[in-house]
Formats: C-alpha cells, sequence, structure tokens
C-alpha cells in the first residue's frame, strides 16, 4: 500500500507520533539555533572571541536540525536521503568538535593564560574539516541509507554496526570523556588558587571566583548538553544491531533527544547573565539602531552637569569611567592668559 510505514507495520500510528514528535523537535531546535545567532549578531557579540565560537557552534547545530527535517517517517532510499546521512554525520561531529574546541580555548585563556585568537582558523579546520572528510567515508561503498526515523549508516549495508561505531560512537565518547577530563581540572586547579588564599582578602582570588560563577560554569554545560543528546540514540543504536524489529520507545527517545542539541544549547547560551539583562525592548532598539547604515558612530554621549557626567553604554560593552577620566588628563591644559596692564593715573 502506498504511503504504509514499514517500520511498524503492525501499528501505523507509530510512525505518525515518531514523524511529529521529530518534526517538531528538530523545529524548535532550528529556531533555538537561529535565536542564538540573531542574539550574537544583534548585540555584536561576534567581536569577542568565545562569543564567535558559540556563533559557529550555533551555526552546526542549526545545519543539524535542518538535517532532520529532510525526510519523513521512515525515509525512502533516494539521493535526498544519501544527502541527509551526510549531512546529518558531518554537522554531529561538527557540533561535537566545537564543543572540543571552546573546551580547548578555556584551557588557555584560564589555566595557561595564553590569548587564543590566532587559533581561530585552526579551530575552523578541524571543526569543518575534519567532520567533512569522516562523512564522506561512508559514501565509497554506498552505506549510507534509511536507518529508522532518518538516514544514516544503513542496517542494511556491510559492517553496519562497525561503520556506526568506527565513525560517530567511539570518536565521540572519547571526546566527551576528554571533555570532562580537562573541565574538572579547570575547576580544581581555580579551587585550589582560591584555598591557597583563604582567609585573607586576594584580587586575584576573588577574580578566580567570579571568573568560575560567570564564565566556566555556563561554557561546562556545553559538553553535558551533547552527552545528554547521544546516550539515547546509542542505546537504540545498539537495540538495532541486536533485534531485527524497532523498538518504538528507544526509538522515539531516540527522536526527542538526537534533534534537541539547538533547544539545549539555548538554554545553556541564556544563562549568560548579560546577554539576558540586555534583551528587553529599550537595548534591542538601540542595538538595532546601531545595525542602521547611517550609524556611524557608537551610541555614547557625555552629557555634562556641574560636576557629573553621564555616559551611555554602547552595543558592546559599557565604557568605564576610567576611559573619561584617562580621556580628561590627557586633554592639552589650557593656555595662560596675561593680566591685563594696571591703569595709568592721572597726573
Amino acid at each position: 500500500m502506498a504511503g504504509e510505514c514499514s517500520l511498524f507495520t503492525e501499528n501505523q500510528r507509530y510512525c505518525k507520533v515518531i514523524s511529529g514528535v521529530k518534526l517538531t523537535v528538530a523545529s524548535f531546535s532550528l529556531i533555538a539555533s537561529l535565536f542564538i545567532i540573531f542574539v550574537i549578531w544583534l548585540f555584536k557579540k561576534y567581536k569577542y572571541f568565545v562569543q564567535r565560537l558559540i556563533l559557529f557552534l550555533s551555526l552546526a547545530a542549526c545545519l543539524d536540525s535542518i538535517g532532520f527535517l529532510l525526510t519523513g517517517v521512515p525515509p525512502d532510499d533516494s539521493s535526498l536521503c544519501d544527502f541527509q546521512a551526510w549531512l546529518l554525520s558531518f554537522t554531529g561531529f561538527s557540533v561535537l568538535l566545537w564543543v572540543c574546541c571552546i573546551t580547548f580555548n578555556l584551557y588557555w585563556n584560564v589555566i595557561k593564560m595564553v590569548k587564543t585568537d590566532q587559533f581561530e582558523k585552526y579551530y575552523h579546520l578541524v571543526s569543518w574539516g575534519i567532520p567533512f572528510v569522516v562523512a564522506c567515508l561512508p559514501l565509497i561503498n554506498d552505506h549510507y541509507g534509511p536507518a529508522g526515523a532518518w538516514c544514516w549508516i544503513s542496517k542494511e549495508s556491510d559492517n553496519s554496526v562497525a561503520w556506526r561505531f568506527a565513525t560517530y560512537y567511539i570518536p565521540v565518547y572519547l571526546c566527551i570523556i576528554g571533555l570532562f577530563v580537562v573541565y574538572s581540572y579547570i575547576f580544581i586547579t581555580i579551587k585550589r588558587q582560591v584555598q591557597r588564599w583563604g582567609g585573607t582578602y586576594s584580587a586575584e582570588a576573588e577574580r578566580n571566583k567570579a571568573l568560575m560563577k560567570e564564565y566556566i560554569k555556563p561554557l561546562m554545560w556545553y559538553p553535558v548538553v551533547y552527552l545528554v543528546t547521544t546516550i539515547c540514540p546509542l542505546i537504540d543504536r545498539i537495540d538495532n544491531a541486536v533485534n531485527s524489529e524497532p523498538n518504538f520507545t528507544l526509538l522515539l527517545l531516540q527522536v526527542v533527544f538526537s534533534p534537541l542539541v539547538g533547544v539545549l544549547n539555548a538554554i545553556v547560551f541564556g544563562m549568560d547573565k548579560e546577554t539576558l539583562n540586555r534583551l528587553n525592548v529599550e537595548q534591542v532598539k538601540v542595538a538595532f539602531m546601531q545595525h542602521r547604515p547611517s550609524s556611524r558612530k557608537p551610541l555614547v554621549r557625555e552629557y555634562p552637569v556641574g560636576q557629573t557626567t553621564e555616559v551611555r553604554p554602547n552595543d558592546d560593552s559599557s565604557w568605564s569611567s576610567a576611559m573619561s577620566n584617562e580621556s580628561a588628563a590627557n586633554a592639552p591644559s589650557p593656555t595662560p592668559v596675561a593680566a591685563p596692564p594696571p591703569p595709568l593715573s592721572n597726573q
């Protein structure tokens, strides 16, 4: 029968549920990823290196969400199916490697105190180049095809289990283990530094506390996000390798969690208090104004009233009063004016 679902021949309703859930979750993830990209563009956060890394992570997650939306359930074995399989392999691995780059970057910034902007081109080479090569390998012997709710390495292909684990699951979990090792090392190192100065005030200790709270802890959630989204798919793929018939519950959990990375990334991104504080009508209006072609200068104005100066923040960061004081200190001193001569006396 045309249009009959081959995944669950005895219960066609299962296919409708799987299809609806996949469409819903992938659509929300796509919207969430686009929201992150929009906010980074709107407030020009891309000027900061770490925010650019999050931007590229969100771009990979955005492409990943699009990949899940390309076919129905179950997918037909076609050229579109092969493209979806390649795209999901590419973007899934790319998302993980961008998380690795964020972690690597954090390690060098916080532990080694090294500026890492010069590494950006290498991050792109690793996070786009390696997934591209790995995703192309199954094309050699036509291993891509229908694989449950979407296309991936087909169960009908030769050595499909070996291909799935060699090109995805083994590298993924090795990277995840490495990520948690690095984050644990960063956390323990900073905590020891703070305890070393316990009982006495130290500017360095206070800086490390603030760094841990505002900068490191939110970034630590990105590996957790990727781990959460890969556990259920791994369990379902193991069951799929052992049993000939798909398990509805496991497949449903896979469909829920696999496309969820964009939504979870948006939640982690929202943990940034500075970003949340700027998401109001007035700040958004100001940010849009600064993207107008006529807006050549930053929206910073000073209005002296007596001895006070009002400084309005621009789109990137608040200007400190030190900048104003420095400018005032460097300003040329006024030219002295000679006193007028005394009046001539009448004689």
